[in-house]
């Protein structure tokens, strides 16, 4: 498992510490990631921040967010990220349907 954080046009230490910080949770909470990608990037005024995870079972997740600030722009992109990687555990889970005996209501009826 590996972390890449890269910071494009800036240089500023105390965000990358932040989006690895982040990151770690995220890896925390999804044991099957394989590979996270955080881009850090500042053009003007705007701070984006993109995460780019790679999980197994072919799994890809993309989260992007721009912000005034870039630890709210990381925040907002990582917790994308989890909204996402936790849907589709949550489709994985729930694939199989509920059990009910509705052949023994059936019997009942006909009789």
């Amino acid at each position: 498992m590996s972390i890449e954080v890269t910071a494009r046009h800036m240089n500023a230490p105390g965000a990358k510490d932040h989006a690895q910080q982040q990151c770690e949770k995220l890896v925390e909470l999804f044991p099957r990631i394989e590979h996270i990608h955080m881009i850090l990037n500042i053009e003007k005024h705007r701070h984006e921040a993109e995460v780019v995870v790679q999980a197994k079972n072919h799994i890809r997740v993309e989260a992007h967010e721009t912000e005034d600030d870039m630890i709210a722009a990381i925040d907002g992109a990582v917790g994308r990220a989890e909204r996402q990687l936790r849907k589709l555990r949550d489709k994985v889970q729930d694939h199989r349907g509920r059990r009910t005996d509705d052949r023994v209501d059936e019997v009942d009826t006909v009789v």
